[in-house]
């Protein structure tokens, strides 16, 4: 820490939390690329979902404390469960094949450097603690893999699909799992 002279070194772990709009402009690769995960986040669609929102943020709204206080045991099982996970996240292991097939995704979809590799192995492992397992599964892989590298794809302007769509079609030819959709007749 610098300020007015005086420079203090102090020991911190943070989580640092963006967010944007891509309709305001696209960031530079090198800037995306240090973000973990990229969640791509859209508006509601489903009318009586809407409802609910609407109905939660005016009770909110009327009594910040009663509404606190109502969802409190939820919050406080979440905070166990992620304490419960961090602690077994030293134990979950990830077979080395999967590594490699994580890295041969990387490869294929031309990701520079090693942080989609990285990112998508600690991401699974993490996963796999939540949910109270010591082995990450493919599909623990499948299921984060797309949050992992999306944003770490060179954009072609003239390509009019969707990168998500680019990594899961690579994730499913790597692990050797058919195509939804070409068994849905879409492709």
């Amino acid at each position: 820490m610098e300020r007015e002279g005086i420079s203090i070194r102090h020991p911190a772990r943070f989580v640092l939390v963006g967010s944007g709009n891509p309709e305001e402009g696209e960031l530079r690769p090198q800037l995306l690329d240090r973000f973990g995960l990229h969640a791509e986040i859209r508006t509601v669609k489903d009318p009586a979902l809407r409802v609910q929102i609407v109905e939660q943020r005016s009770e909110f709204d009327q009594e910040p404390e009663a509404f606190l206080e109502k969802y409190q045991p939820q919050q406080e099982a979440l905070q166990q469960k992620l304490i419960r996970a961090q602690e077994l996240l030293k134990s979950v292991m990830i077979d080395h094949d999967l590594k490699v097939k994580i890295s041969q995704v990387c490869a294929e979809l031309d990701v520079d450097g090693l942080r989609g590799d990285i990112v998508t192995n600690r991401t699974a492992k993490a996963l796999a603690a939540y949910e109270g397992r010591t082995e990450v599964t493919v599909d623990d892989i499948r299921r984060v893999v797309v949050m992992a590298l999306r944003h770490r794809l060179r954009k072609d302007p003239l390509e009019s699909i969707d990168s998500g769509y680019k990594v899961e079609k690579v994730f499913n030819q790597v692990f050797g799992i058919a195509d939804t959709e070409s068994q849905n007749g879409k492709g």
